[in-house]
């Protein structure tokens, strides 16, 4: 015996919740179900920001947003259009969340915490009466002549329509894959480098606020503050770096060489600047006058790395010398050995391939009535609440097709 539905929506996440939200809302003639395999669903809007849930990004031109999406770039500027950051605040705003800006441009609820957000999905769906079953682990779909029959751990049901809101899911890419579909095979986004330097073991927390940084032997690069860390480094700078160059760098085993410009001036310019140190500052002691509003630790470091002794002043620097400072600030070298996960929130680039999903109802090209909502396509983002307003968008979209259809 299985349970018939009109609409099943597999993954209790943010996309899954969002969409079955809009369609009893607009339709609550309509059954619809969310299969979760979990105890409970929203994992990831819990952890999100640090457990705010950064809930999306005040960024509010299409053609400037989809900047944000290493994939998916050209294909989110038209559903973007449709369904975006502004229409993400007065979704939830209508439903009692007020959202706040941040000085980065990151958007939270104004509660600061994920549990506002949660909250309010759970009251919608309850509301709404969509019928959220957890424990319910999907083990396999097949798509029949007017409808789809899911067996999962709990039993059996169809539906007429099905969504796929799963986000990262192995399982469920091998089961779309068995339909038909291509899977780009996944691998890590948005994670922080693993780099073992004395020039940073000992100053964890320091922050250099405007740094350019480019992947040796590659055309990747990007800019912006860098974290030192216990264990390497972090921050928007490297993020951005480990989103475009997800896949470039899964090849190269996560092992590769960094160059990094602390200052942003070329070596021309720095070593001119030096010099002029040199004649300025002749009888201060180099070690303890950090220039180029570099933090203090940071400075020293670098000058230390430089052949310099902590009691040498600025007259006592011979030519090798202050080259060798040019090159720390400017083109310093750092190898990194590894990656680690960002704040605990787990991205991967990989999914069903863009070429197979209709952007303008994200309906599968392969399979009709079959839809697909967030990260379960090959879709994804730098970190400031861009993976969410992606979810946010293709759930609206393909919640609002199925209702059309």
């Amino acid at each position: 015996m299985n349970t018939q539905k009109d609409i099943i929506i597999i993954g209790g996440g943010a996309a899954g919740f969002f969409a079955a939200i809009n369609i009893a809302e607009q339709h609550p003639e309509l059954s619809v179900a969310i299969l979760e395999r979990g105890k409970e669903g929203l994992q990831k809007v819990k952890i999100s920001g640090g457990g705010r849930c950064n809930v999306t990004h005040a960024e509010f031109i299409p053609s400037e947003l989809v900047l944000n999406y290493p994939r998916g770039e050209k294909e989110l500027l038209g559903p973007f259009h449709t369904f975006m950051t502004g229409d993400t605040i007065t979704w939830f705003e209508e439903r009692g969340v007020e959202l706040k800006i941040e000085e980065d441009g990151r958007m939270f609820p104004v509660s600061n915490s994920s549990q506002t957000i949660i909250d309010c999905f759970l009251n919608e769906a309850e509301k709404h009466k969509v019928e959220v079953l957890y424990n319910h682990s999907v083990k396999s779909i097949q798509a029949l002549e007017n409808n789809f029959l899911i067996e999962t751990s709990q039993g059996e049901f169809q539906s007429e329509k099905l969504l796929i809101a799963t986000g990262s899911n192995p399982k469920i890419w091998n089961l779309l894959e068995d339909l038909g579909h291509t899977i780009i095979q996944p691998v890590p986004s948005l994670f922080t480098f693993d780099i073992n330097d004395k020039r940073i073991k000992d100053i964890p927390g320091v922050v250099a606020k405007n740094v350019d940084i480019k992947v040796v032997g590659t055309d990747l690069e990007s800019n912006g503050p860098v974290l030192i860390t216990h264990v390497g480094m972090s921050a928007p700078a490297i993020l951005k770096l480990s989103a475009f160059g997800a896949v470039e760098l899964a090849k190269l085993n996560y092992n590769f060489k960094i160059e990094i410009n602390f200052i942003q001036l070329d070596v021309e310019a720095c070593l001119e600047q030096l010099k002029d140190f040199k004649q300025e500052y002749a009888k201060k002691t180099v070690v303890k006058l950090a220039q180029f509003d570099l933090p203090k630790r940071l400075w020293t470091q670098l000058v230390l790395a430089s052949d310099i002794n902590e009691t040498m002043r600025w007259a006592d620097l011979n030519k090798q010398q202050l080259e060798a400072l040019t090159q720390q600030l400017t083109k310093a070298i750092f190898q990194v050995t590894g990656k680690s996960t960002f704040k605990d929130e787990f991205v991967t680039a990989g999914g069903v391939d863009l070429k197979e999903v209709n952007f303008k109802t994200f309906e599968s090209k392969r399979i009709p009535n079959l839809y697909f909502a967030g990260e379960v396509i090959d879709v994804d983002a730098v970190t400031g609440g861009f993976n969410f307003q992606n979810a946010w968008t293709s759930a609206y979209i393909a919640s609002t097709s199925i209702m059309l259809r």
